[in-house]
């Protein structure tokens, strides 16, 4: 039955058009939906069934655009398809934006069709009487279908109107050597991304940027961005201005051209080891590996890896950073490979349990503003607990950390206590890596007992968090003594962790939790090793 006119007109009602219902996609609905109370959502999601006559014609003019690239290319890509990782389960950060999750809302209808534009999606769409629609990763849409909505479809657009209409995100910006990727909601019209723009921002390129380091900004960009021009034209503050003229439009590199910008890009990395070398290392990891998965494991004592981040950024390469894309594939790493827990977690088993899969917890130290900004995202991406334990004297200050000054850097930008808070509503754990980063073996007791303190009350007043973990900085064995310990005890932590390497065998020391570091210049396999945890 449909609602009355007047119910119509009550209820602000929103239709998304999409060919991919992936996470940035559910991320910005259910972001959207977070900002503006009261939305109705239809959700139009083009799943075509293919014969196979189609795909075989798709497979041989795919075939003769690539050459030879595209059969080892849909080799890999069958394997990473039939090795899906594990699903991730609920209750932990960023599984509120899953896609179960999304349609189990009550506000939120999700309707699969072959065509989006076929004459019974558009009847269903008109049926639902929506306000806007908003066009997310969708195919071309057709007049019919984007007027649809009684104030028209907006396209969330990852790249720069009019200079780079078209396809893929960020590629053909590194391709020109751009200095920044640009994202853009416009109007839908009938031609393709030349409507008049509603928003727009910029992602700026880094020293280190890759082009899926890139793209991850762009979804976290678009997002921000899209949920800023709904509200706005929901609010009738939204001001639209026609696209300048010319600009050009880019279709789907081939696969060689993916391959000349990834070999571009990769020569602005940092030096590795030579090839050799590498591939030794490589190969005795994945060995390693593969004896564990056969049966290794019930030889070993139960353990539990701790990693240890700093930052996540494409602006350094360095023992205390990861690159985004990195950062990312790690993740999904762990999540296939391992059974990621929290510290919490960890923490509560006095005997650490036999499991098939690698226990690992995720950790981060100091407070840098890239944990929120691309951490977090990554880590809710793929449904990763973690902990992040900060200088509470440098939140939100533009102070430098001490071995930022030994190291001549810039000052980092540090988190603002609205960021701590936001990520311990998404679920993540925040605690205390001192006040000032402090040396505590160094320092007079009485400046430890004050910072341990003063630490402690901070997290109280900003966050709400009571028994903190306590993460000793630097965290060598010579930054902690049996008389500091004692003083981290009296002061209330509930545990204290190291940073000298080493996993937690059999069981857990709560106040000397080992964890290992992990930066840029690990492969792949060489990540996987560590999470083993076999030294």
């Amino acid at each position: 039955m449909i609602d009355s006119a007047e119910q119509i007109g009550q209820s602000r009602r929103l239709v998304v058009f999409t060919g991919d219902l992936s996470h940035s996609v559910r991320k910005g609905i259910v972001e959207l939906d977070r900002a503006v109370p009261g939305l109705k959502w239809l959700v139009v999601w083009q799943r075509p069934r293919r014969s196979i006559a189609h795909l075989l014609r798709s497979q041989w003019r795919n075939l003769r655009r690539n050459g030879w690239r595209w059969i080892p290319y849909q080799f890999f890509d069958l394997c990473g398809r039939l090795a899906a990782p594990r699903s991730v389960p609920g209750g932990t950060p960023g599984g509120h934006w899953q896609l179960a999750s999304l349609m189990s809302r009550s506000n939120v209808r999700v309707v699969q069709v072959d065509d989006l534009n076929a004459r019974t999606v558009r009847e269903e769409i008109e049926a639902f009487h929506p306000q806007l629609g908003l066009s997310l990763a969708a195919p071309i849409l057709r007049r019919a279908v984007f007027t649809a909505p009684r104030l028209g479809t907006i396209n969330l657009h990852k790249g720069k109107l009019p200079d780079y209409r078209g396809m893929p995100p960020a590629f053909w910006e590194l391709w020109n050597d751009a200095t920044s990727v640009g994202c853009t909601v416009h109007w839908v019209d009938d031609s393709l991304d030349t409507g008049a723009v509603v928003a727009r921002t910029a992602v700026e390129c880094s020293r280190f940027s890759t082009l899926r380091g890139m793209q991850l900004q762009l979804d976290e960009a678009g997002i921000a961005l899209m949920t800023q021009a709904v509200t706005d034209i929901l609010a009738g503050q939204s001001a639209s201005a026609e696209q300048n003229p010319g600009g050009k439009t880019y279709r789907k590199p081939t696969l060689r051209q993916v391959s000349q910008l990834q070999r571009r890009l990769a020569l602005r990395q940092p030096a590795q080891p030579p090839r050799a070398r590498r591939f030794a290392r490589d190969a005795a990891a994945k060995g390693l590996w593969l004896l564990w998965q056969w049966g290794m494991r019930v030889l070993l004592p139960a353990r539990i890896t701790v990693l240890l981040y700093h930052r996540v950024s494409d602006d350094s390469r360095c023992n205390l950073t990861v690159g985004i894309e990195k950062f990312e594939r790690q993740m999904a790493l762990l999540r296939r490979f391992c059974e990621p827990i929290s510290i919490e977690a960890a923490l509560a088993e006095e005997t650490i349990p036999r499991s098939r899969a690698p226990l690992v917890v995720v950790n981060f130290d100091d407070g840098y503003v890239d944990n929120f900004q691309h951490a977090a995202p990554i880590l809710m991406r793929h449904g990763i607990p973690a902990a992040f334990f900060v200088s509470t004297g440098m939140i939100g200050t533009a102070r430098r950390f001490p071995h930022d000054v030994r190291r001549g850097n810039d000052a980092i930008a540090t988190m603002q206590w609205e960021h701590l808070g936001r990520m311990r509503e998404w679920g993540f754990t925040i605690g205390s890596h001192s006040v000032t980063h402090i040396d505590c073996a160094a320092e007079p007791e009485d400046v430890v007992r004050a910072e341990l303190a003063q630490s402690r009350d901070d997290l109280q007043r900003e966050l709400g968090v009571t028994n903190p973990i306590f993460a000793y900085p630097y965290g060598g064995r010579h930054q902690m003594t049996a008389e500091r310990l004692e003083l981290v005890k009296q002061a209330g932590y509930s545990a204290c962790l190291a940073a000298y390497g080493g996993s937690n065998v059999g069981r857990i020391d709560r106040f000397n939790v080992l964890r290992k570091g992990i930066h840029w210049g690990f492969s792949d396999q060489a990540f996987l090793f560590e999470c083993l945890g076999l030294r």
